[in-house]
């Protein structure tokens, strides 16, 4: 664990990573090649049932300065520039695509022993402000999540979250969606020499009065091999296994199964990343 809280995007993200991370439906191909002058150009491949998206994306490093290029197949250019402490704890984050014009943005991230906070606003005459906080320790955090129109008046998004975390285990509860969202989260390492974990996620909506259960679990088969699993109470059962056969190249294959169907329809997805 850090010494600090973290963010608000770290409340319950060992457990979103577990359930969640690396599960593909789609079929997804992508290759990263590295410079030694601290190049990285990563060509990407996904199909969507009949549908092929692609893009090319770049990232150079200079110092403390990092810039992201990505272009894809409806010649969007998304590009983001980060500064890493130019003060210390502090990093400047500025993005915008082109041809949109209205999707500048400027962030800053604040790290302290005591306290995380983000804060953002879009470059137009109406901007969306956003601020997340976070204060407390690496054990116990309690934080905010706040996005404002400037042009309506009202609050797009109000959020608040609480985490707890030891060792070896780490629980969080959020309160999303204006309040009509909650949600809490369980990450249990069962054994850190496998990477052996479970964990669960419980989601009520007030509104429909609807609950959504997933628990996962995932295992190191060997030092470059790991499995995981999940399940839902909407009768969905997912298992992945991902191998990495050269260094940072990573093979991962995921399927879906949905228990309930009456054809028990599959999906089965594969991700190949090339990292030489």
């Amino acid at each position: 664990m850090g010494k600090g809280p973290g963010l608000y995007s770290d409340i319950g993200k060992k457990a979103r990573d577990l359930l969640y991370k690396d599960y593909q439906s789609d079929h997804k191909f992508t290759i990263t090649t590295f410079s030694p002058t601290g190049v990285t150009l990563t060509s990407t491949g996904t199909k969507k049932g009949e549908l092929f998206l692609a893009d090319v994306s770049t990232q150079l490093k200079n110092k403390n300065i990092t810039t992201d290029i990505k272009v894809d197949t409806s010649s969007n250019l998304f590009t983001t520039v980060t500064v890493d402490e130019p003060a210390p704890g502090l990093k400047t984050i500025f993005s915008f695509k082109v041809p949109d014009q209205r999707s500048g943005k400027v962030e800053l991230q604040y790290l302290h022993d005591h306290a995380g906070i983000s804060s953002s606003i879009g470059l137009t005459a109406n901007p969306i402000v956003t601020f997340s906080g976070v204060i407390g320790t690496s054990a116990l955090a309690l934080g905010t999540d706040v996005s404002f129109d400037t042009k309506t008046g009202d609050f797009a998004k109000c959020n608040a979250g609480l985490s707890f975390s030891n060792a070896d285990l780490i629980a969080s509860l959020t309160v999303n969606d204006k309040g009509d969202t909650l949600a809490a989260s369980y990450y249990h390492l069962v054994n850190g020499l496998t990477n052996t974990a479970v964990g669960a996620e419980f989601t009520h909506r007030f509104s429909t009065n609807e609950n959504t259960i997933t628990v996962g679990t995932q295992h190191a088969l060997d030092p470059l091999t790991s499995v995981k699993a999940r399940v839902t109470n909407a009768g969905k059962v997912s298992a992945l296994i991902q191998h990495e056969w050269r260094p940072r190249s990573l093979f991962t294959i995921s399927g879906e199964v949905d228990s309930k169907s009456i054809d028990k329809s599959a999906k089965v997805g594969l991700a190949l990343v090339l990292k030489p």
